[in-house]
């Protein structure tokens, strides 16, 4: 053998070495991440699924078993197990597992249902549901979502699940009847077409009313109509196709502000805060010295990093409002910041864009201790990309308790 063809057998083999030691430390980097995201679903299930309520152990199991992550883009991966709503391109979002989880329940899945989903988005809804039903029919609007769930559910194997791209608005008429209908985005009313295609006894899941102020409700088919059963005020993205053309009610951007912000509203027949939505340990209390009126919101909490909190939708354009004074009352009883940065009681206003990417947060606090009530305000701009926000009030994770009274927003362009 040639000293030129032993060094050749060399450099191989050190190749070879160095490749082996690549494949083996990528191996170890895969199976890293894989745990990381399953230590992170199953905190996740425990806080903001079993914590908020949700007792349906088929259902949770398959929100243990669901890797969230898969039906979101990489770039927001480290967001994966967030108990919130990720943008996800084209405008929409994942819904939050724990909605997610909550409409799964409602609907009562059976293991021989046939359900049609309108509004397939990231597929993750579908995917909860596949181990829980017999077959899944899901219909999506928006051609690159749909193209890219249908992709990620064949690769995860979900070979019960069904998707098209269409109009939702029509259904499925081939495949109908259904047992069950869920929607993940929001019409102001049920389009006939889902009635006509849901089975005598059948439920339908679905948020329904204006564009930042919804109620999920359940419904079920009796003698042809549906029997309305509202579950919990909530927010989902509009429905869009024929269903937003027929939209009749629809906020004004110039003129942005906070609905029931001083409690005296009161609770809806659900015991739900009105006018506010994903309602955690929170109550409504009633004091003469309250800051605003005899009402306000009361956070409690003794589980470190267990949510707590509420929140609102506003319709608010960046290019007709350049700044805004958001301003509070609150007071804190042994507060202590929770396990994660961050968990601690303030009021925040995010500003999303029309794609419903997050542009800015903006927020008055963080408040820790002790401390009586006491009014609080700040100026802020508004990103002129912003064309709706949502604001959020509570303890975030933090222990004790924390209360808000007196929250108002209100355009300061022409002062």
């Amino acid at each position: 053998m040639s000293f030129e063809n032993q060094m050749s057998r060399k450099c191989l083999a050190i190749i070879l070495v160095v490749s082996g030691l690549m494949v083996c430390q990528t191996q170890v980097v895969g199976q890293n991440t894989k745990d990381k995201f399953r230590q992170q679903r199953m905190e996740m299930v425990e806080t903001a699924v079993k914590g908020a309520g949700i007792t349906h152990p088929k259902v949770i199991r398959s929100i243990q078993q669901t890797l969230r992550h898969e039906f979101m883009p990489k770039n927001v991966w480290d967001q994966a197990y967030l108990d919130a709503g990720i943008p996800i391109g084209e405008g929409q979002t994942i819904s939050s597992p724990f909605i997610v989880a909550y409409m799964t329940e409602s609907l009562d899945p059976d293991r021989e249902d046939r359900v049609l989903e309108i509004g397939t988005g990231s597929g993750y809804q579908a995917a909860v549901l596949s181990p829980l039903v017999d077959q899944v029919y899901s219909i999506e609007i928006v051609e690159p979502l749909g193209k890219q769930a249908a992709k990620v559910l064949k690769k995860l194997k979900y070979d019960n699940v069904y998707t098209k791209i269409g109009d939702g608005f029509k259904g499925w008429p081939q495949h109908a009847p259904f047992d069950k209908i869920i929607l993940t985005c929001s019409p102001e009313e049920i389009p006939i077409p889902l009635k006509d295609q849901l089975k005598e006894g059948g439920l339908i899941v679905v948020p329904m009313g204006e564009r930042h102020q919804q109620t999920l409700y359940l419904m079920k088919k009796v003698n042809g109509e549906l029997e309305r059963q509202p579950l919990r005020p909530t927010l989902f993205v509009p429905m869009t196709g024929v269903a937003e053309d027929n939209r009749q009610v629809f906020p004004d951007p110039s003129k942005p502000g906070i609905l029931n912000g001083d409690f005296e509203q009161g609770v809806d027949d659900s015991g739900f805060v009105k006018g506010w939505y994903y309602q955690r340990k929170c109550d409504l209390n009633k004091d003469v010295l309250a800051p605003s009126g005899q009402h306000y919101v009361k956070f409690s909490n003794k589980v470190p990093g267990q949510f707590s909190w509420l929140m609102q939708g506003l319709a608010i354009d960046g290019r007709e409002v350049s700044k805004i004074k958001l301003s509070t009352s609150v007071t804190c009883d042994n507060v202590a910041q929770g396990p994660h940065k961050g968990d601690l009681p303030l009021i925040a206003i995010q500003f999303l864009a029309d794609d419903r990417s997050d542009i800015a947060t903006e927020y008055i606090g963080p408040f820790q201790g002790t401390r009586a009530w006491k009014n609080y305000d700040r100026e802020i701009s508004v990103p002129v990309g912003a064309r709706e926000a949502i604001l959020r009030i509570g303890l975030f994770g933090a222990t004790g308790t924390a209360s808000f009274d007196n929250i108002m927003i209100r355009s300061i362009d022409s002062e």
